[in-house]
């Protein structure tokens, strides 16, 4: 037997048994979207259209709401109370990523540094429809693999810009014109930012799918094993720093969202404070939108409710640590720049629309 064929016998059940892995993979990312996401996103849905609402504002009644570990432990409670099952579910998804799905599959796909992998990154985000910090260790994961950072950025930051529930929700709450801007905004930071954010990273060079896959290091130990190890330090490392930073937040979100007067309701002041204060602060999936409901009806303008649509959703300083050893620094820097100045560019639009 030539040493052709025995090469070819030996690839064929390791062929088979990556195939099994990456099926394996797409059964258990859409069963525990289906539970987590789906349904109730349907459900949520058909309530929305009927009632106009999907709730009351996650901040609760902030006029009396102190600065105290009381109010940090209140807020954190009803966050994770909202946010468990899909935190969980993401955790999953971003250590199975490493275990089930070949490397070089991923790199042929989003490991290049064009708007191509970009754009492919970011489409893939619409049926996963995570917040934020939900959607993070799934980015983890893909850089984890050597992804670029356009396409680990784009699946990250389109999960929650252009989750189309959200818009959907979006659209019955708040107004058609609250969900185009979403939405432009949302394909300006999903597609845009996130190509642009590849020549923040030094040395940048095409990907050999070749070289990478010849340097890679024989996997060791059983699939389960792996996963442990896997699991086991996302767990480590996300779990403190997401659950802390959550305390913080709500303990100041006081101070973040402060009272205005009518006369600054509506200022450039207002959204350059809101724009801010949202770029921190951590809600989750489409939480922004009985937030900026409640805001309205208290008075404030639509400047400041336009910036929260875009900053609110988009990074939060608990996923922006999840991520942070993930991507370069400089990286991370111009998003947080680009989500504030995109928030302030969204609420001077919405100020003229929303008088």
């Amino acid at each position: 037997m030539s040493q052709i064929d025995t090469t070819h016998q030996q690839q064929q059940p390791n062929h088979k048994k990556v195939i099994r892995f990456v099926i394996a993979f797409i059964l258990i990312a859409a069963a525990g979207l289906l539970y987590v996401k789906w349904w109730p996103y349907y459900n949520k849905s058909i309530s929305a259209a009927d009632t106009n609402s999907i709730g009351s504002s996650i901040l609760g009644d902030l006029s009396t709401v102190t600065t105290s570990w009381q109010a940090a432990l209140d807020y954190a409670l009803v966050y994770f109370e909202s946010v468990w099952k899909a935190a969980i579910l993401g955790i999953l998804l971003g250590s199975l990523i490493q275990v089930l799905i070949p490397t070089n599959w991923l790199l042929k796909v989003l490991g290049k540094a064009s708007f191509g992998s970009t754009a492919i990154a970011g489409m893939a985000s619409v049926p996963t429809m995570m917040c934020t910090c939900c959607a993070a260790p799934m980015a983890v994961g893909l850089r984890k693999k050597n992804v670029s950072v356009g396409a680990a950025l784009a699946f990250w930051i389109g999960n929650p810009m252009i989750n189309p529930a959200t818009l959907i929700f979006m659209t019955f709450v708040l107004s058609w014109e609250f969900t185009v801007m979403r939405l432009v905004f949302g394909l300006i930071l999903t597609f845009g930012i996130s190509y642009l954010a590849n020549r923040f990273v030094k040395n940048t060079q095409p990907v050999d799918i070749e070289k990478v896959v010849a340097d890679v290091k024989p996997v060791e130990g059983s699939f389960f094993s792996r996963w442990l190890r896997s699991l086991g330090t996302m767990l480590l490392y996300i779990v403190p720093a997401y659950v802390i930073s959550v305390l913080l937040l709500g303990a100041g979100r006081v101070w973040l969202f402060p009272s205005l007067s009518e006369s600054t309701a509506n200022s450039l002041i207002a959204i350059i404070i809101f724009a801010i204060a949202g770029m921190l602060f951590v809600i989750p999936t489409a939480a922004e939108i009985p937030i900026i409901q409640t805001f309205i009806a208290l008075g404030l303008g639509g400047g400041p409710a336009a910036a929260l649509l875009v900053t609110l959703p988009a990074i939060s300083l608990p996923s922006l640590l999840i991520v942070s050893k993930s991507f370069p620094k400089r990286v991370l820097f111009f998003v947080i720049v680009s989500v504030v100045v995109l928030g302030i560019v969204s609420g001077l639009v919405g100020k003229m629309i929303f008088k």
